[in-house]
């Protein structure tokens, strides 16, 4: 990571809570808060077929093709593996079959999207490269708008992982840092979040006077 090869930064928003506590461990960060969720969804071509209820069958078909992020470079693809061990645990083999599979499309070793097409995922599933995709359910609705064709379906409730986005305040923050993050976590800052497709942590309820 960026920071922790000493580049400056007040405050840092990650897609998952580690990096932020590891910052913090690690003394860099004087305060960390969890300021959202998320979840994720898959991307899938018509062709594919996928539906929640066939959701695991057709990942597990030779025949799909499945691309994904890359775990330890982005926090999506280590939701997603943890969704394969959850699938290990229901049919017995899934995750070796799940991890030899996924192509690393995102943040991985594969060839990057042309500059025409900066998003990976929606050139891959266009051109053929894959079939179905895992990933947020925020950037899936993005790429529906940039690939009108595609299925976004939900993933089975059994195979759902948590997602929890954190910030990190870091060491000697200039002031505006500080309110930055308080108004993340701020009603109307949840408000927005929630807005975009988020699943925002700090919002009442819908009962409260």
């Amino acid at each position: 990571m960026r920071i922790e090869r000493g580049e400056r930064v007040d405050l840092f928003a990650s897609a998952d809570m580690g990096h932020p506590l590891k910052l913090r461990e690690q003394g860099r960060a004087t305060t960390v808060a969890m300021f959202t969720r998320n979840m994720l969804c898959a991307m899938a071509m018509p062709h594919a077929g996928l539906t929640t209820a066939n959701f695991l069958d057709k990942l597990l078909d030779p025949g799909v093709k499945l691309g994904t992020s890359t775990p330890r470079a982005d926090p999506s693809g280590d939701y997603t593996w943890a969704m394969f061990r959850l699938a290990d645990r229901l049919r017995p083999g899934s995750f070796a079959v799940l991890d030899t599979k996924a192509q690393q499309i995102v943040g991985g070793a594969l060839p990057s999207a042309p500059t025409s097409s900066p998003d990976p995922t929606v050139t891959a599933l266009r051109d053929g490269g894959v079939d179905v995709s895992i990933g947020y359910c925020t950037s899936a609705r993005l790429r529906l708008s940039q690939l009108p064709t595609l299925h976004i379906v939900d993933i089975p409730e059994a195979l759902r992982v948590g997602l929890e986005y954190g910030l990190a305040l870091l060491k000697d923050a200039q002031p505006a840092a500080t309110g930055l993050m308080l108004y993340i976590l701020s009603v109307d800052g949840q408000a927005t979040l929630e807005k975009f497709g988020f699943r925002p942590v700090g919002l009442p309820s819908p009962s409260a006077p």
